[in-house]
């Protein structure tokens, strides 16, 4: 698929005449079983995958890109479900695709997750896997991208540097709010696998909302994460949270934030003072 395509041309085109340049025949969609309403609605209490997911993410990441359409959709025929599929989807790219320079250009493969699956919701059944499938070979082009400038790839966390659990949510504000990438990420672990997705997000989203940098493209990553963990189930949250953290704490290269006054940070701190 070219860059230049929409996410409405590509369902404009599929659903009209079955191909797509760079796809091939896009008939065997057809085949599939159709989506229910009900699997597609958000229910996290239905959703329980475990250690299963990371043999799904490891067929988006390795299969080419040619073949993912079609390999996806055999093993849908042999019964990987839809939340299975969205689950891996945006662990797939959290794990391969990084936040850099901008949280936005090859990161939209992230970023239009939730998006698709808003789009599955309110399609038919029989049309509920188009997005799904635009979604994946979405990734597929952001990480070759990635791969051409780096190969980066989210590394394990320093289980030494995870906080426990009373001190995970102080030490994650005191590493946002001195831009400290890798306390930040031992933090998010921690906060990941012991607090709940309530008390998470309500520091996501002030961090989210600090700065400006990427357009408003990480207050987006905090509101589409959040609501695609309430489908996929909180049990996915550390890569997520992990690469919400480094997201929210990209700055290109400028000083650090947190020991400079950049024009770009005023606003926040003073509406910090205006909200007192």
């Amino acid at each position: 698929m070219s860059s230049h395509s929409t996410r409405r041309s590509f369902l404009e085109t599929t659903t009209t005449g079955g191909t797509l340049l760079g796809l091939g025949d896009l008939s065997f969609l057809s085949q599939l079983r159709p989506v229910s309403a009900a699997e597609a609605q958000l229910d996290p209490k239905v959703v329980r995958l475990g250690g299963e997911i990371e043999p799904v993410v490891r067929l988006l990441e390795e299969t080419p890109r040619d073949k993912l359409l079609e390999e996806v959709a055999a093993r849908i025929r042999r019964g990987l479900t839809y939340r299975e599929l969205l689950a891996a989807l945006l662990l797939a790219g959290v794990r391969n695709v990084q936040p850099r320079p901008s949280v936005g250009h090859k990161f939209h493969a992230v970023l239009v997750v939730n998006s698709a699956h808003v789009a599955s919701i309110c399609s038919t059944g029989s049309d509920r896997w188009l997005p799904i499938f635009w979604a994946l070979d979405h990734f597929k082009s952001s990480q070759a991208r990635d791969v051409q400038e780096g190969n980066w790839t989210m590394a394990p966390v320093e289980e030494a540097a995870v906080p426990r659990a009373l001190k995970a949510p102080r030490a994650f504000t005191r590493a946002m709010e001195s831009w400290d990438e890798g306390a930040a990420a031992a933090a998010a672990a921690g906060l990941a696998r012991t607090a709940g997705a309530n008390e998470v997000f309500e520091m996501l989203f002030r961090f989210g909302a600090r700065d400006f940098r990427s357009i408003g493209h990480k207050a987006i990553f905090v509101s589409n994460s959040w609501r695609t963990l309430q489908c996929i189930g909180w049990q996915h949250a550390e890569p997520v949270l992990r690469s919400l953290a480094y997201a929210l704490l990209n700055h290109r290269g400028q000083p650090n934030p947190a020991k400079s006054d950049l024009p770009v940070d005023r606003p926040w701190r003073r509406n910090l003072a205006l909200a007192a």
